[in-house]
């Protein structure tokens, strides 16, 4: 069954939903519906990582993330945590996470490796070249993303990360065009020889391309909820998404299509 991320920004400056969820009695109230909804993880981040976006000092960034972590911990309400930062990371695991999502993939800090293998949590890694401002040319960028992925599990591993604890990010919206995205997406199979993938497509401007001008962020959700399913179907280990519920219902479209589909086969 492909995981869900529900994704919990509590930030002042997040692309979608900067501001809504900086109070932690609203951050886990939107967390227990997002379980309800169907969420296998509250994915908790404190920087933004949108096109323009400052760094933030991770101070901050830890002062955002840990109660929330901690309260969604001792709510029973399993959480990972998003950053780019090892110090964070540490903290994070430390209040109670149990997955941890670096979309640097390890690039951004040094001491992120040294975390996860300590960790032994779950490590996501996101494929970089500097962030979603940075210049996005590739030859064949289905290639050229699985080839510098590999190359990062082999690093990691190198630095004591059990690969079987690697997931990929095909990083899209970060250093790739909309063209670029669409390409990862129709390529998703290659990229899961790599072991476990996790697609971040959720509300990325890409989707708003295929929307009317100046429609909202959420309105791209049921486009995101269609590349969910079609991600599972290409053998996706999760998605990370805004709109848990209609993920959770497209998900559930796709896998009673695929066990009709293995019935039938039975009976043949």
């Amino acid at each position: 069954m492909t995981a869900i991320l529900g994704v919990l920004n509590v930030t002042p400056d997040s692309f979608s939903d900067g501001g809504r969820w900086q109070r932690l009695d609203d951050a886990v109230a939107q967390a227990e519906r997002m379980r309800a909804a169907g969420a296998d993880w509250i994915d908790v981040g404190g920087e933004s990582t949108r096109p323009g976006a400052t760094p933030l000092d991770p101070a901050e960034e830890q002062a955002r993330v840990l109660p929330v972590i901690r309260a969604l911990a001792e709510a029973g309400i399993p959480t990972s945590i998003d950053t780019r930062n090892a110090a964070t990371a540490r903290a994070a695991v430390a209040a109670g996470a149990s997955l941890i999502n670096d979309v640097s993939g390890g690039l951004s800090d040094p001491g992120m490796a040294e975390v996860a293998a300590a960790s032994g949590l779950p490590f996501v890694v996101m494929h970089w070249r500097g962030g979603a401002d940075a210049e996005p040319a590739y030859a064949d960028v289905v290639a050229e993303v699985r080839d510098e992925l590999a190359a990062r599990l082999d690093a990691l591993v190198a630095e004591g990360v059990p690969r079987e604890r690697l997931i990929v990010d095909p990083g899209l919206g970060f250093a790739k065009t909309a063209e670029h995205n669409w390409l990862l997406l129709h390529g998703l199979a290659e990229l899961t020889a790599l072991g476990p993938v996790l697609v971040g497509a959720s509300r990325k401007r890409f989707l708003g391309l295929l929307l009317p001008e100046g429609a909202p962020t959420e309105a791209r959700d049921a486009a995101t909820a269609t590349i969910s399913a079609l991600a599972a179907a290409s053998g996706a280990w999760g998605v990370r998404v805004h709109d848990v519920a209609a993920t959770r219902g497209a998900l559930d479209v796709q896998e009673h299509w695929e066990s009709a589909g293995r019935r039938v086969g039975r009976t043949r």
